[in-house]
C-alpha cells in the first residue's frame, strides 16, 4: 500500500474471579468513522494477525479494532488459568465495546474469534451488524479438535530464532501460500525472546490446560447458529479439517443462511494477508 496507516495502542481492564487483568488492543483509522470493525484472532494467536486487513480497511474509511484476547499478545495472563474460556472472552469483549463507545460493530473472527462473534450474535440485543467467520463453524469434529489440542499444547520454547521460525512454518501450514515477506511478518508477531535468551510463542501456555484435561470430542453449537439473524460470510480453507465442506454447506442452508466462500490452497485458517482475500472480506462488509 502506498499509504499505510499506523495503529494506536489502547488498553482496558477486564475482570475475572481472580481479579482484574489488563487487556491490549490496536486501533486503526478515524475513531469517529461511521463504521467500526472488530477483528478477533484464533486460539493461540493475537490481534496483529489483522495488521494487513486493518490497514486496508482504515484506508477505506473504517475504524478497526484488533484486541489481544486475555493471555495472548500484549494482554495480561489470567491469575487462574481455569478462567480461560468463552464466558471470560465474551465478558472482556463487551467491556471493549463499551470502551469504544459504539452500539453497533461489524465482526471478523478467525477460528476462536469467529466463535466468540457467533456466541455474541446469538444473544438478544447483540451489537453486531455483519459477521465474518474465518474457517470455523457451529460443528467442530473431534479429529480436528485433537489436532488443535496438539497444536495448542506444543512446547513453544526454542534456543534461537531460526529454530522457532522453522517450527512455526510447519505449524502454520494451514495459513495458505505466503510470500517470504509475509512469513517474516507472521514470525515477528508470533514469538518473543525471553529473559533467558530463548524464544517463546506469544501466549500463555496455560490456555491449553482444558485440552490436556479431557479427550477431544465433537463440539455441536448448531443451536446457537440457528438463532443468528444477521448477514454472515463464512470463509473456508479448501484443505480445512476444522470446517468440513459438509458443515459449511449446512451453514448456507440453515440459520442465517450464510454466504460461503472457499479459499483454495489454505487449511486452517486462511491468513487474510493476501490482497485478494482482504478485498473479498471488505467488499462483502461494504455490500
Amino acid at each position: 500500500m502506498s499509504d499505510t496507516p499506523s495503529p494506536r495502542i489502547g488498553r482496558h481492564l477486564g475482570l475475572s474471579l481472580a481479579g482484574f487483568h489488563r487487556l491490549a488492543y490496536r486501533e486503526w483509522g478515524d475513531p469517529g468513522a461511521e463504521r467500526t470493525l472488530v477483528c478477533v484472532h484464533g486460539l493461540t494467536r493475537n490481534g496483529r494477525d489483522f495488521d494487513e486487513i486493518a490497514a486496508a480497511a482504515a484506508n477505506r474509511g473504517w475504524r478497526v479494532v484488533c484486541p489481544d484476547v486475555v493471555g495472548r499478545g500484549d494482554s495480561e495472563r489470567l491469575a487462574d488459568p481455569a478462567g480461560y474460556g468463552f464466558p471470560q472472552y465474551l465478558q472482556d469483549m463487551t467491556v471493549l465495546l463499551a470502551r469504544l463507545g459504539v452500539e453497533r460493530v461489524d465482526w471478523l473472527g478467525t477460528s476462536m474469534g469467529g466463535l466468540i462473534g457467533m456466541m455474541m450474535a446469538a444473544l438478544p440485543g447483540h451489537p453486531l451488524g455483519r459477521l465474518v467467520m474465518n474457517d470455523v463453524g457451529p460443528f467442530l469434529p473431534s479429529a480436528a479438535m485433537r489436532q488443535i489440542a496438539a497444536y495448542a499444547t506444543h512446547e513453544g520454547d526454542w534456543p534461537d530464532y531460526a529454530s522457532a521460525t522453522a517450527k512455526l512454518r510447519e505449524l502454520y501450514d494451514g495459513f495458505g501460500p505466503l510470500e517470504e515477506a509475509q512469513w517474516a511478518r507472521l514470525f515477528e508477531r508470533s514469538v518473543e525472546q525471553g529473559a533467558d535468551g530463548r524464544w517463546y510463542r506469544t501466549y500463555d501456555p496455560a490456555i491449553s490446560r482444558a485440552f490436556a484435561e479431557q479427550a477431544p470430542q465433537d463440539v455441536d453449537l448448531w443451536s446457537l447458529w440457528d438463532r443468528l439473524a444477521l448477514p454472515v460470510l463464512v470463509l473456508r480453507g479448501g484443505r480445512s479439517e476444522l470446517l468440513p465442506a459438509e458443515v459449511a454447506a449446512q451453514m448456507s442452508l440453515r440459520g442465517p443462511q450464510a454466504e460461503v466462500v472457499e479459499l483454495p490452497g489454505c487449511g486452517h485458517a486462511p491468513a487474510l494477508m493476501d490482497p485478494t482475500q482482504i478485498a473479498l472480506v471488505l467488499d462483502w462488509l461494504e455490500g
